[in-house]
């Protein structure tokens, strides 16, 4: 290294970067341990040496090189300088950095989730926005309700008529241009929701492949060992403040790793093993109690909000405020119940905090999954058949509602849970000290509110939008309530898993839950006769059906036709499909097998 020996060093290592090439170049100066201004110094010095070498061997580039050459490092500066803005603007960078070293990965995977649904959003709200709400605002007519701001909350009166929700769009062909171009509008509406959800299953998919594959097939993330200690630093910070950062993350990292390995395995006797399953049993059976009862209520109350909404209000605003009852009561049940499921975990007493959050986390997804089907039972089963003019809008308000209050009672819950909870802690009853966040409950926010937004896409093609502006705020919310409120856990310890559970389970119970649900609606039930992109039709899929038999008439069309019938309505191609698919995966798990076996010979090999 030529700033331990001095000036001779200096040039000799300057030759010798002249000489390589310009890749090997690049990675040798990267891999130095040295500020950026060191490298670019050293950069800039080696530049120079190949410009002398270059006119001593030859005389002067050609013009055309020379524009060349700085039109290249000009891109280049360009691009970095690009790079650097966006990454000043990724705002959550910094925060989940700061999370992770005062609070541990625990409370930092409530936020990569938090962040991952976002971005989920985003994307969904584009595709549905650029497919389906763009065309239809070139055959929108103009809005003739008014607009009073009760609106926001209830999501009726002058939404009724806008692109929010589904019977607002058309059935007809739409073109600007007479003899041009044309938009099938029941064919967009309806491929576009098709493929959203396939990429949906795609994302989530391998979403969760890559978390497993990082968190339980990777061997360094059950490896403990000095490596952490001695080689994790980077010499590139000077920043002080980022220099503390990164020690309080070195340490909280290694108390986790600590506690891994210092874990106690509690013996107890054939008494108390007793009472702690009794104890367990009883928890078990009061929750499962409780969700029944809350279902019960809402289906109750489900069913006598319709009949009221039917016979129609003495005012206008006795009617906005009814269209709240529903919502407002099913928000209630999903944030208190979840504290009553909190304080049996604590009576309880887990022997480790991983158990107690997964207790609660099944417990809570029992009882919101519970509801959310309680009330998909309503509206496909009741709504869909009442006499209402559009029952699709109708569902889509409902889930507008419901989307919106929950938004609400979750910032209430902050509030109430978190600020009030320190407050009383801080100087109240002082030996209960600031609460502690709490994973279970926050994530099952989520998972719920996510599972909304995909029932509600079909009815109302915006919720994404809607949904992505909650998630956002939300996240400042919760790091600000973090911050001033909650205080680090008591009990350090490493989740690796933690990411890999929550994705599971927003696929397994959640997402192919609404594919059902979506299923029913567009294969089984008839839409409205005078709303939607779909009206006059038997089921939203005979529009596809239909299409298909204009195709036929069309020679270049017979591929697209022989898929259709071949691929997509056989039974034996799935079949086949699915057996392959089913032979792939159980490869893979024999390979998966016999690399782990592997890795326990080259352990103990290792410790010989």
């Amino acid at each position: 290294f030529w700033f331990l020996y001095g000036f001779d060093a200096e040039e000799d290592l300057v030759g010798n970067l002249a000489s390589m090439s310009t890749k090997e170049r690049i990675k040798a100066i990267q891999k130095m341990p040295e500020t950026m201004k060191k490298k670019r110094e050293i950069r800039n010095k080696v530049l120079k040496e190949i410009s002398k070498k270059s006119r001593h061997h030859g005389g002067q580039p050609s013009c055309c090189t020379q524009c060349l050459q700085g039109a290249a490092v000009s891109f280049r500066r360009f691009g970095n300088t690009l790079s650097e803005y966006f990454h000043q603007l990724r705002v959550w960078h910094k925060t989940l950095k700061i999370i992770g070293a005062e609070f541990g990965t625990s409370v930092l995977s409530y936020f990569v989730f938090l962040k991952w649904l976002l971005n989920f959003n985003i994307f969904s709200f584009l595709i549905n926005f650029s497919f389906i709400t763009i065309p239809q605002f070139l055959a929108a007519e103009p809005n003739n309700l008014s607009f009073t701001g009760l609106e926001l909350f209830t999501g009726a009166g002058y939404f009724q008529q806008t692109v929010l929700y589904y019977g607002f769009y058309t059935n007809a062909t739409i073109s600007k241009i007479e003899n041009g171009p044309s938009y099938n509008m029941q064919l967009a509406y309806i491929f576009t929701v098709g493929i959203y959800f396939v990429i949906c299953f795609l994302i989530l998919l391998f979403s969760m492949a890559k978390f497993f594959s990082r968190n339980f097939v990777n061997p360094q993330a059950f490896s403990v060992n000095a490596s952490k200690l001695l080689c994790t630093w980077d010499f590139n910070i000077t920043n002080e403040k980022a220099v503390k950062l990164k020690q309080k993350n070195l340490h909280t990292q290694i108390k986790e790793d600590l506690t891994e390995v210092n874990k106690e395995v509690l013996n107890f006797s054939v008494m108390e093993r007793a009472l702690r399953f009794a104890i367990h049993l009883i928890a078990w059976v009061a929750s499962l109690g409780i969700a029944v009862a809350a279902c019960t209520g809402v289906y109750f109350l489900s069913i006598n909000n319709l009949k009221l909404f039917m016979k129609g209000y003495k005012n206008d605003l006795e009617g906005q405020a009814a269209m709240l009852v529903l919502p407002v009561i099913v928000s209630l049940l999903n944030t208190l119940i979840p504290f009553f499921f909190s304080w049996l975990g604590h009576l309880e007493k887990f022997q480790t905090p991983g158990q107690h959050i997964y207790v609660t986390i099944t417990r809570n997804i029992i009882l919101k999954m519970s509801i959310v089907g309680i009330l998909c039972y309503y509206w496909l089963n009741i709504v869909a058949s009442s006499e209402s003019q559009c029952w699709e809008t109708l569902i889509g308000q409902d889930i507008y509602r419901l989307v919106l209050v929950d938004f609400i009672f979750c910032l209430l819950g902050s509030f109430f849970g978190e600020f009030l909870r320190r407050i009383i802690g801080t100087t109240v009853c002082m030996r209960l000290g600031p609460p502690e966040f709490d994973i279970g409950r926050n994530v099952l926010d989520l998972i719920y509110a996510q599972t909304l937004t995909w029932i509600g896409i079909l009815f109302s093609p915006l919720l994404p939008g809607i949904q992505m502006l909650a998630f956002l705020i939300v996240f400042f919310v919760k790091k600000v309530s973090l911050m001033r409120n909650c205080q680090p856990p008591r009990k350090v310890w490493r989740t690796a898993q933690m990411m890999t559970s929550f994705i599971f389970l927003l696929f397994c119970p959640c997402f192919l839950g609404v594919l059902s649900v979506i299923g029913v609606t567009v294969w089984r039930l008839k839409p409205s006769e005078e709303c939607g992109p779909f009206r006059g039709l038997s089921s939203m899929y005979a529009a596809v059906d239909e299409w298909i038999r204009i195709l036929e008439s069309y020679t270049a069309s017979k591929w697209v036709v022989w898929i259709y019938h071949n691929l997509i309505t056989c039974e034996l191609f799935f079949f086949i499909l699915s057996s392959f698919v089913l032979i792939v995966i159980y490869l893979y798990w024999q390979i998966i097998q016999g690399r782990k076996t592997m890795t326990k010979l080259l352990r103990k090999q290792i410790t010989n």
